[in-house]
């Protein structure tokens, strides 16, 4: 009886859907409009689509969902027609093939009256052909409802571009609550006059020094714990994470109570660089802009489901200085000569000391190129229909991946590479070269300065693509969660969260009074 009663309410449902449909046809799309239409559908529907593949597999659900779009688009032409008997007739008997169908995806998960009711069907549809049929009438409803079944699939898939966006920046509740705990335990418990440990090693270059800058405090932590497990000398590995104010105490708090062991973690505040100014940096500088400041701070209601790009692009996470910060590495860190530069979204699976030994023959990055074929190359990233860019860059030359990155901060020195980063940086202020991120001007700032590492230290696509090759990613020194789909959100694509997962300290007090949990 709960069964039936279920089936009755989808059933309800799905007749709803139905003629809300039916209704927008019809507003949208109406017969006397579709005289002069071309009845042709150029490229659109195909019989090769996969539901063709075996002709013999599920042809009673075929034919139903086959009969039900015949049923609409006779209905339709008999209310035109003033044909209302007709009209009622179809429509009962489309709510009771819908009713029949369900949510069934093959023969096997069809009601048992599914047989009796495509017979039902059959017959009325047979009964309409005699009293409706005309060829080009029915080409052009059959041709109208394609329209506007189209037009309803790409306005749905703005809406969920915009739904993931939107999903994918907002901090789920166990993560808010994570820094608010342990800021607030760092400041009762009066950390804040604790000393960092280890002085010495923060400035000595012969050891192996990382940059991480996140406002992400479990995410940095496993960045942290995966690289530590692998690392045949942990105590020669120093981590520089830098974050900002709002996250300083709990990420501060977090490395004082789960430090690694043997290595060294240094964590900074980003308004203590004061030398990052708008008198030096150019994103700084922009920002004071009225044309930035209308761009990101003004609402635009109408413009919110148009593309993903409006939600994309205003993301906090491209005006935030700790995604540009990484431009400025020799100023960071003077002292040192080499450092290797990782997101928040990566992990580690394997010691990545070999890379400071790798000759990065005169280049000043080493990264992995991430072109394949036509794919992910310069003129994915530039505009090069400007003569600044088409002037200056090859289109076709290979991109490479931000977020394992291997710096040679005494070449960077010896070629002034952040003012590179300025010139252009200023000429995009209008942002015609490029959108917004740290990849485009990165591609130009290191444009024939990037070395091409091995394929194998870095596996990108995790954050995204659900097809990655699975040895490929076991075999990988780092895999890398970029995109939308972070291992910490619900997002995430299930068969890569546990090369995530199995760094995070579920444990932990702080995890548990957060209700974090794999």
């Amino acid at each position: 009886m709960l069964r039936q009663k279920r089936w009755d309410l989808r059933t309800v449902d799905l007749i709803r859907q139905n003629k809300e449909a039916d209704k927008q046809m019809e507003a949208t799309s109406a017969i006397e409009d579709l005289k002069n239409m071309d009845p042709v559908v150029n490229g659109k529907y195909s019989i090769w689509r996969r539901d063709f593949e075996n002709p013999n597999s599920d042809s009673t659900l075929k034919l139903m969902r086959d009969q039900i779009i015949m049923a609409k688009a006779y209905a339709n032409i008999a209310k035109s027609r003033n044909q209302i008997d007709l009209y009622s007739s179809l429509l009962r008997h489309v709510g009771d093939s819908l009713r029949v169908i369900g949510d069934a995806n093959s023969d096997s998960e069809l009601h048992p009256s599914s047989l009796d009711q495509a017979k039902a069907m059959g017959h009325a549809l047979s009964f309409a052909k005699d009293r409706l049929y005309d060829c080009h009438i029915v080409a052009r409803k059959l041709r109208a409802m394609l329209q506007s079944a189209e037009d309803n699939v790409d306005s749905l898939k703005k809406r969920s571009a915009f739904l993931i966006q939107l999903a994918a920046k907002t901090v789920p509740k166990p993560l808010h609550c994570l820094p608010l705990q342990l800021a607030a335990d760092y400041y009762f418990h009066g950390y804040q006059s604790k000393k960092d440990l280890n002085i010495e090693k923060l400035e000595d270059p012969s050891l192996y020094h990382y940059a991480i800058f996140s406002d992400n405090v479990l995410a940095t932590s496993v960045v942290v714990n995966s690289t530590v497990l692998h690392a045949n000398e942990p105590e020669k590995h120093v981590f520089h994470i830098v974050t900002d104010k709002l996250n300083f105490a709990a990420m501060r708090m977090w490395f004082i109570l789960n430090a690694p062991e043997k290595a060294t973690v240094q964590v900074e505040n980003i308004d203590d660089f004061k030398w990052l100014n708008s008198s030096y940096c150019s994103v700084l500088r922009q920002l004071e802009s009225a044309r930035v400041k209308e761009y990101y701070f003004k609402n635009h209601p109408s413009s919110l489901f148009v593309g993903s790009d409006n939600l994309k692009y205003r993301n906090p996470k491209y005006l935030s200085m700790l995604n540009h910060l990484r431009f400025y590495l020799p100023e960071v860190y003077p002292k040192l000569h080499k450092i290797l530069f990782l997101d928040d979204d990566i992990v580690v699976q394997k010691d990545l000391t070999p890379l400071w030994d790798v000759d990065l023959n005169g280049m000043v990055n080493g990264a992995v190129e991430t072109c394949k074929g036509s794919f992910h190359r310069f003129d994915k990233y530039l505009n090069f229909s400007n003569p600044k860019i088409s002037e200056n860059f090859d289109s076709n030359a290979c991109g490479w991946a931000f977020g394992m990155n291997i710096f040679d901060l005494k070449e960077w020195r010896n070629r002034n590479i952040t003012q590179i980063y300025h010139y252009w940086q200023d000429r995009n202020e209008d942002r015609t070269l490029w959108k917004l991120g740290t990849l485009p001007p990165g591609l130009i700032t290191f444009y024939n300065l990037t070395y091409p590492l091995d394929r194998k230290w870095h596996v990108l696509g995790l954050g995204y693509d659900p097809a990655l090759n699975q040895t490929e990613i076991v075999n990988a020194a780092v895999v890398h969660y970029n995109g939308n789909y972070k291992p910490w959100l619900d997002l995430a694509v299930a068969k890569y969260k546990s090369y995530w997962s199995k760094y995070v300290r579920f444990d932990n007090y702080y995890l548990k009074l957060c209700n974090l949990s794999e």
